[in-house]
């Protein structure tokens, strides 16, 4: 969970494009083009610069799909600098002669292509790069670029990097692992991962998935090696470098769990960590088994207010805190933990495949936090203890934050992570259930996240799920809910009502004082 939007430069250019996607029409992009009204037409032998996303219109790039991705970088503790190696295997989809790679803020130094030196050149966020020869369309290419980073100049929150007094964590959602390494920045483009992560001896690399091996290397220097078993999108990748211990416990049917945790806070933080083996039985009773090979937190050694401005993210298998919010009592944290859980369903295993979708994340991880927080009776922010409760008040809201923020589905790079992708999603869910009945509405679940694992899915594909699951068109429906301009009655509940629009309130919901803040209800 985010809890405010990363816009880059230029950012008049991205916000504009943003409010130019017309509302009641959800599906990506079928063409992919600029964003400047090419989508579609070809670029002859260079691929387009873009993924044609509707909220970050700049983002990826066409021309080719990326496989793998291997990641080798080195962290010197004197100079706080990293050294990193990205080799990239991607399969054309056209004829090339050049392509390119999101990356800002990179000092890059050289490029190869299938072993041989290529030109490049780096304009904006993108890196540009000219093969020796022209790439046929359908082959399998290798792709070296060698680079440099100062995690302290692209740090959080114009940057994916996260400086702690021992090193670093990253944070890329939505659009800013291309400050970490150069990639196709965009979860449409899933694909495997490895790491390979060299730090002086007192301190420890982690990375998402499971450990490797572990190399002990000349200059007191130590390199930590991971693999991640499931295809993973850019803005999900963890790369932590700190003084940390790290905790395994095994957790339902198995799966292993895998806490990072500052060594100095770790007795402190076991009560917390402790929690995580009831949460994720608690959910697999309703969504079926985890999706990954483990699990765990990564409460980096910061808390800093300034190290990032965000409550949990659900960077894959190892979701990032700050050790000071997991301090607090259960009833505090357990429905946050819950929020950041569900995210290794929907949005870790199905990822949005434009971040026009992202209520699918949010709304879910709210909607199941929610649900885990009223069972025990914990009262939420505005002291309600019941769903029912919850979704009457977010129901009267509904007018008022369609206007201010937009239907639920037709975010734009502003207002993206405020509360309407978050409560907002959670009333389209609920609305959902209360039409369908409970259990075709679990049933949906399941269907969804078994049809689109291991990949992405737009809102569209969410529909097409649940209305054959369903046995009955729910297009009209849901459609209704998600890029309506007004509330649609609430199935169930005809005595809820809606109140008028305040043209005084008319403006993002999601700020305080001009700062963004989390917008989860399960806070």
């Amino acid at each position: 969970m985010r809890n405010r939007t990363r816009v880059t430069a230029p950012v008049a250019a991205l916000i504009g494009t943003a409010t130019a996607l017309t509302v009641g029409s959800p599906a990506f992009a079928a063409g992919r083009g600029s964003g400047d009204g090419t989508a579609g037409r070809g670029y002859g032998d260079e691929g387009a610069e873009t993924l044609g996303d509707p909220v970050f219109p700049s983002l990826g790039n066409d021309g080719y799909r990326v496989r793998s991705y291997d990641l080798d970088l080195a962290y010197d503790a004197t100079t706080k600098l990293v050294d990193g190696t990205v080799t990239i295997e991607l399969r054309t989809t056209e004829s090339l002669t050049r392509f390119s790679l999101d990356a800002l803020g990179l000092d890059i130094h050289e490029v190869r292509v299938q072993g041989r030196g290529a030109d490049f050149e780096q304009a904006d966020e993108k890196l540009r790069i000219t093969p020796a020869g022209t790439l046929p369309a359908g082959a399998r290419v290798t792709v070296c670029v060698e680079y440099s980073a100062d995690p302290g100049r692209a740090a959080a929150p114009t940057g994916g990097w996260v400086v702690t007094p021992d090193g670093f964590a990253v944070c890329g959602q939505p659009n800013l692992a291309h400050t970490v390494f150069p990639c196709n920045d965009h979860p449409s483009d899933k694909a495997d991962f490895t790491f390979r992560i060299t730090v002086p001896d007192g301190l420890r690399g982690v990375a998402n998935g499971q450990p490797v091996c572990t190399e002990r290397l000349d200059g007191d220097r130590t390199a930590f090696s991971y693999r991640s078993r499931s295809p993973m999108a850019t803005e999900l990748v963890q790369l932590t470098v700190g003084d940390y211990v790290v905790k395994d416990r095994p957790g339902p049917h198995g799966l292993p769990l895998r806490d990072v945790v500052p060594t100095a806070r770790a007795a402190a933080l076991e009560p917390a960590l402790a929690l995580t083996p009831g949460l994720v039985d608690w959910l697999e009773q309703r969504l079926g088994a985890f999706p990954f090979e483990t699990y765990g937190l990564l409460p980096c050694n910061s808390d800093d207010p300034n190290a990032f401005d965000f409550t949990g993210l659900e960077t894959q298998t190892l979701t990032l805190y700050k050790p000071n919010f997991l301090l607090q009592a259960e009833n505090r944290i357990g429905s946050h933990m819950m929020h950041e859980l569900v995210h290794s369903w929907f949005g870790n295993s199905v990822s949005p495949a434009t971040w026009a979708d992202l209520w699918l994340n949010e709304g879910h991880a709210d909607f199941y936090g929610l649900l885990y927080r009223y069972e025990r009776g914990w009262p939420d922010s505005l002291g309600l203890t019941t769903m029912e409760a919850r979704m009457k008040n977010t129901y009267a809201r509904g007018d008022q934050w369609r206007q201010d923020s937009g239907p639920v589905a037709a975010p734009n790079a502003a207002n993206l992570f405020d509360s309407q992708r978050y409560l907002g999603g959670v009333l389209v869910l609920y609305a959902l259930r209360e039409f369908i009945g409970e259990d075709t509405f679990h049933a949906v679940e399941r269907a969804f996240l078994t049809r689109y694992r291991d990949s992405s899915a737009t809102t569209e594909d969410y529909i097409a799920v649940a209305s054959k699951v369903a046995c009955q068109d729910l297009s009209g429906f849901l459609r209704d809910w998600l890029y309506g301009t007004t509330t649609p009655r609430m199935p169930g509940h005809p005595d809820w009502t809606v109140t008028p629009v305040t043209p005084s309130l008319a403006v993002p919901h999601s700020r305080t004082g001009g700062h963004y803040h989390d917008n989860s209800a399960t806070l």
